[in-house]
């Protein structure tokens, strides 16, 4: 038995109370303070001092909350599914059955197979990290296969998290974590990780310090499971604005849900400039304007939308969500490619091989793809989009600004609440049960044990 500890009355009710605080406090408003606008200059603080308030909750420290009038509709973990924590709507392991249009899922779309793409180098990445960990590091990030924590993810700076910090560790043992996700995920997706990283320590700086969550080394690892080559095993790399889960079974890798976010999307930092979800804005748009003036007014819902319209966010893991828009049988074949050219953006962040085999998986239901569309169509509007199969789901939502530009939004959005291009949020989720790679373990469990 590896170092699993189960979760306690304690975390529970430390979980639970960084949520509640919200609903009490007045709902979304009351987030504004939990997502934190100010950073502590340290990666040495330990996570469950984040903030110095009850149970672990954030506090507004220096640098001061966020400004009212600007805050995302959707309630923390609730309504808008934005990735705000799981809070009280958080599914236990045992409970998940995944995203489905009408609760009944899917059975038949997952297998066991061989995909000839090899998982030994992130195995022996993921051993490597481990290993270099003291006993005790180790202890704390190493969980069974199956523990609830595959689903406590939240994209909140402020939330109490579980794992090996990355700011708390030695440069060794950070660039062995690196290196793991350097084996896991596509060059293009770890820069894209790293990047988040690095404007999440701008947002801080730039909200004039004093929060540790609001870092660079505010990320986390956890495992599930041990690294093998033939018994299931995953990890979760998880902070800020990213929520990666990886589970891996013999050759075959799930990566949903993975999450990816930024507030602002475009800053420069160490004096790097950053601009991330250029591409994802970009394909969005390509495929959106591919398309007839009929096709497009049955894929466009509305030329508004709110400060925050994801659905399968943080502690959604069992949500129903109908399909919505225009499904692929009736695009042509140039619209079809735009279309898988999209997919591939969210699908590319994981290792080239391993993201082959997922598109060959969302290629074989693409006719039963929809592409729906909430917002405007210019290349600097805040809109959003939804890709929705039985196999991929995929949400790209323009925000509210929380945290940065709400005095001036630097042509990308406006004031007050108006949603920008400066605060955007993605997700990718394996609708039917294939999150976490749960329908693959209970494959497994029935056919191997």
């Amino acid at each position: 038995m590896h170092g699993h500890r189960p979760r306690t009355p304690e975390a529970d009710r430390s979980r639970r109370w960084f949520m509640n605080s919200a609903l009490l406090a007045g709902g979304v408003a009351a987030v504004a303070t939990m997502t934190g606008c100010s950073s502590d200059a340290s990666d040495t603080a330990t996570a469950s001092s984040s903030s110095g308030a009850p149970n672990g909750a954030p506090s507004g420290g220096p640098g001061g909350g966020m400004p009212t009038g600007a805050m995302p509709s959707g309630g923390p973990g609730g309504g808008g599914g934005s990735g705000m924590g799981p809070g009280q709507s958080e599914v236990k392991y045992a409970d998940f059955k995944g995203v489905s249009t009408n609760g009944t899922i899917t059975d038949g779309l997952y297998s066991i197979h061989a995909t000839d793409v090899s998982t030994d180098g992130i195995v022996k990445a993921a051993q490597a990290f481990l290993d270099g960990l003291s006993a005790k590091e180790r202890k704390s990030c190493t969980f069974d296969v199956d523990n609830d924590e595959w689903l406590a993810w939240s994209n909140v700076d402020g939330y109490q998290r579980k794992g090996v910090r990355m700011g708390d560790i030695t440069a060794t043992k950070r660039n062995l974590g690196y290196a793991l996700l350097g084996a896991a995920l596509s060059a293009d997706g770890l820069t894209q990780t790293r990047n988040i990283m690095k404007l999440n320590a701008f947002l801080g700086d730039y909200s004039g310090g004093n929060r540790e969550t609001l870092t660079e080394g505010a990320y986390f690892f956890t495992f599930m499971g041990t690294p093998s080559t033939t018994k299931p095993w995953g990890f979760q790399y998880e902070g800020h604005h990213v929520a990666i889960n990886y589970f891996v079974l013999g050759d075959q890798v799930v990566m949903t849900p993975t999450f990816m976010g930024s507030e602002p999307t475009s800053a420069t930092y160490k004096g790097e400039k950053i601009t991330l979800f250029k591409t994802e804005t970009k394909a969005g748009l390509t495929l959106l304007r591919s398309l007839t003036a009929a096709q497009r007014a049955k894929v466009i819902s509305s030329t508004k939308k709110s400060g925050d319209d994801m659905k399968a966010g943080a502690g959604q893991d069992n949500a129903k969500l109908a399909y919505q828009g225009l499904v692929a049988k009736e695009f042509s074949s140039a619209q079809k490619q735009n279309l898988l050219d999209l997919v591939r953006v969210y699908v590319g962040n994981m290792n080239d091989g391993h993201a082959e085999v997922k598109m060959t998986e969302v290629e074989a239901h693409l006719d039963s793809t929809y592409f729906y569309w909430m917002g405007e169509t210019k290349d600097s509007s805040a809109f959003y989009y939804r890709v929705h199969s039985p196999v991929v789901l995929i949400e790209y939502d323009a925000q509210s600004p929380l945290a940065y530009g709400t005095k001036s939004s630097g042509g990308m959005g406006g004031p007050n609440g108006t949603p920008t291009q400066q605060h955007i949020h993605t997700i990718i989720r394996t609708p039917n049960g294939g999150d976490y790679g749960v329908d693959l373990l209970k494959l497994h469990l029935d056919n191997d044990h």
